[in-house]
């Protein structure tokens, strides 16, 4: 095990940067998610971590050693890829204990090494397959196996639940975090899945064009994002953005529409009559009221144990998620209040939270 710090990492492709001025400090022990949406940088700077990548600028650290001109055998990380990367001519076993051939570890030390991995990962009984005779999930498995045999000093994942099915991506993340809970390795994981990086992650990295967005526990990115990439990003379904003015002429602070309409703004929020903002909220944090602001449902979606209503309300898109199942029909009119308490405030300009 050991932590893994980034200093000040920059890459460069030509006069094209694709990561800017990166800092993060990963514990030891710790198992930290980057996440963002596709060309973030997430993957790059994980394939710089692992040697894969050439560095443009900064440092990288694994444990007290500077790895920037290490290859990668010499980094001491296992890395698991998306498309497993299993060696299709060699069995389970042999794809599994592979490392430990290069390494000319005995055969008897070899054979217990991968016997117990396969323990640990319910492969005991596949160890003389193919990897053309494994489903998905199984193919996945070799492929941690073949990472967590050498015991390195941090795991490096890179979507590795991709090619997976729903339920099997459920299945598979509960099995890493159960691995990782039992190793206490570094773990490093990338994914474009914020459901993922919710379950899985201590901490969560949120990238965005090159740059970090914000470093923080599952539920304060959810609770006080920094700014509204970030509010949209996290949560399932995402944070409601509405464009709008600050009112502050009546005698409770509102938030103005263009149409007209009105919502009401936490009264402690610090805000200048008439600044553009966005209004953040929460679709679990919108609740249906007779006497609450009028919308009309354009679509209904039933999600088994909650369903989630889309709306229009002041010429703009509204989710709303709820326990209750309503007998409402796309098209006739709904009336929410919002939990101002839980509304979040993000200057229109900036994007940054206020």
């Amino acid at each position: 095990m050991a932590r893994v710090e980034i200093e000040n990492i920059d890459k460069n492709y030509g006069a094209v940067k694709i990561l800017k001025d990166i800092s993060i400090s990963v514990k030891d022990g710790e198992f930290l998610v980057l996440v963002g949406p596709s060309g973030c940088g997430k993957s790059t700077l994980l394939r710089m971590i692992a040697g894969l990548e050439n560095i443009s600028a900064g440092e990288i650290y694994i444990g007290d050693r500077v790895v920037n001109n290490l290859p990668p055998k010499e980094r001491d990380v296992s890395m698991v890829f998306q498309n497993y990367a299993l060696y299709p001519h060699l069995t389970v076993a042999e794809n599994i204990g592979f490392s430990l051939i290069l390494a000319g570890t005995p055969k008897a030390e070899k054979e217990r090494l991968v016997h117990d991995a396969a323990d640990v990962l319910g492969l005991s009984d596949l160890l003389e397959r193919k990897p053309k005779n494994l489903s998905g999930g199984q193919r996945q498995r070799v492929a941690m196996g073949r990472a967590i045999i050498r015991r390195p000093k941090a795991f490096l994942f890179d979507e590795p639940l991709s090619n997976l099915d729903a339920k099997l991506r459920v299945a598979m993340r509960a099995e890493i975090k159960s691995l990782h809970e039992r190793f206490k390795t570094t773990a490093i994981y990338v994914t474009h899945d914020q459901v993922e990086a919710m379950t899985m992650a201590d901490r969560i990295v949120v990238m965005n064009e090159g740059r970090i967005e914000q470093i923080g526990h599952p539920l304060e990115l959810y609770d006080k994002p920094v700014n509204a990439f970030v509010a949209g990003f996290i949560g399932t379904p995402s944070m409601n953005l509405l464009e709008a003015k600050v009112d502050l002429s009546g005698k409770y602070p509102m938030a103005l529409f263009e149409t007209g309409e009105k919502l009401p703004l936490p009264v402690k929020a610090n805000l200048k009559d008439g600044n553009d903002i966005i209004y953040g909220l929460r679709p679990e944090y919108c609740k249906i009221s007779k006497t609450g602001h009028m919308s009309k449902v354009e679509a209904i979606e039933p999600m088994g144990s909650e369903t989630h209503l889309i709306l229009r309300f002041a010429a703009q898109r509204v989710v709303m998620a709820i326990h209750d199942r309503l007998n409402v029909s796309p098209g006739e009119n709904l009336t929410f209040e919002p939990n101002v308490e839980k509304v979040v405030i993000f200057d229109k300009k900036s994007g940054h939270a206020l």
